[in-house]
């Protein structure tokens, strides 16, 4: 039951990259953080993208595929 908890505080792909729009990949986490934020992204969007592995990333999908492994 827990694990259904994690997944329904997790922002969806579409709702991530609502906030990632005109974003040039590769890019690094903190540029991801700082569009989200500029984009008006709410504080989970923010959070999850804070919570991923990694330094930068190559294609939009790497976003995604990192904030549903968490």
């Amino acid at each position: 039951m827990k694990e259904a908890t994690v997944m329904a505080d997790t922002p969806n792909p579409i709702q991530m990259q609502k906030y990632l729009s005109g974003v040039d990949y590769p890019v690094s986490k903190e540029d991801l953080i700082a569009t989200a934020r500029e984009q008006g992204a709410p504080d989970d969007v923010v959070s999850a993208l804070e919570a991923l592995d990694g330094d930068s990333f190559d294609a939009p999908t790497d976003v995604s595929k990192g904030v549903s492994e968490e």
